[in-house]
């Protein structure tokens, strides 16, 4: 009897479905949240996320809206200083520069320029990352982008449990927080707690400890990374694997612990190179830590290339497995 109740503690699930019952979770919390985007009601999403919400929440909830990013971000802008709770969804992140101007001129800076008299809490979701042969248009990783901006934060879940938790935590952020999810996750399965709850968004997470080297990476690259991991270690290669989590804040603590005790880290990165989060983060290593270190910091990331559409060459393009060990071994002296 007691295996049966903890096998019912714990569901087979989706990433997509993780994230939709996370919407769902907030929902029913909380009268003042809603979800709006193109397409999330009656076509239940792009990556079928809000699949069934309209008919369970009705249209005042799930809101479809024109083909205005800019528009209907800015009406999510609006209705966070009026005191709802909005999550706004952007198709794909390439579709969020034509609402720039409202995340960085409006909802970042509103609680500045406003002395404290108002904040935007806005939670803005949207589709990163490449593999799915969606083109140059549709493949962007430009999550590195947004935290460079002050005023709000940026969280990159990778897992079941963040896809699940962290909606809800950055819903009570009085701040603007956006969440990027790599479009490779969201057929990923795995189980999860059926009663899962909210999660610090805070804090990076060791996924696996080692000794030898640190490979600090975020979302899509996360499981990546954990595989080139497994294959350095039949080579008796101990490798530590940091999941950042929020990209913005940083959490330093956690990176710079991990560089102290390998004194070797590789960032991984599907943001292109030049001036990319994986520049940011080893440049704070080197302030940080820069004496103890016994090899330079190395880097992958995407290659300076518009993503291309055919397959080979897409994925060509990208962090991959071989890539990641390569880059380790060759900060060991192994390459």
């Amino acid at each position: 009897m007691a295996q049966t109740a903890a096998q019912e503690d714990v569901v087979e699930i989706s990433y997509r479905e993780a994230v939709r019952e996370a919407i769902r979770d907030a929902l029913k919390r909380d009268q003042r949240v809603f979800l709006m985007g193109e397409d999330v009601g009656r076509y239940g999403g792009c990556y079928a996320v809000s699949k069934g919400l309209l008919a369970e929440f009705g249209p005042d909830r799930i809101r479809d809206t024109p083909l205005s990013e800019s528009g209907f971000t800015g009406a999510g802008v609006g209705a966070a200083m009026a005191g709802m709770r909005p999550i706004v969804e952007l198709m794909t992140v390439n579709f969020s520069l034509l609402a720039l101007d409202q995340i960085l001129n409006s909802a970042a800076t509103i609680r500045h320029m406003s002395g404290n008299q108002f904040g935007v809490p806005l939670v803005i979701r949207m589709a990163t990352g490449a593999g799915r042969q969606l083109a140059a248009q549709h493949s962007h990783s430009l999550e590195g982008w947004y935290a460079h901006i002050p005023g709000i934060k940026v969280l990159a879940p990778a897992t079941l449990e963040d896809a699940r938790g962290m909606l809800w935590t950055a819903l009570e952020d009085p701040d603007p927080v956006l969440i990027f999810e790599n479009v490779m996750l969201y057929n990923m399965t795995g189980r999860l707690a059926a009663n899962a709850e909210s999660v610090d968004i805070a804090r990076a997470a060791v996924r696996r400890p080692g000794q030898d080297i640190s490979l600090i990476t975020y979302g899509g690259s996360l499981w990546k990374t954990l595989e080139a991991a497994s294959t350095l270690a039949t080579e008796n290669i101990d490798a530590e694997v940091i999941d950042l989590r929020s990209l913005r804040p940083l959490d330093d603590a956690t990176i710079i612990a991990s560089v102290n005790k390998t004194r070797r880290a590789v960032i991984v990165d599907e943001g292109w190179r030049s001036g990319s989060l994986a520049a940011e983060i080893g440049m704070r290593i080197v302030e940080q830590a820069f004496w103890e270190l016994d090899a330079p910091v190395g880097r992958v990331c995407s290659e300076e290339v518009p993503i291309p559409y055919p397959r080979h060459l897409e994925q060509a393009a990208i962090p991959d497995v071989a890539k990641i060990a390569a880059a380790a071994k060759a900060a060991l002296g192994r390459a």
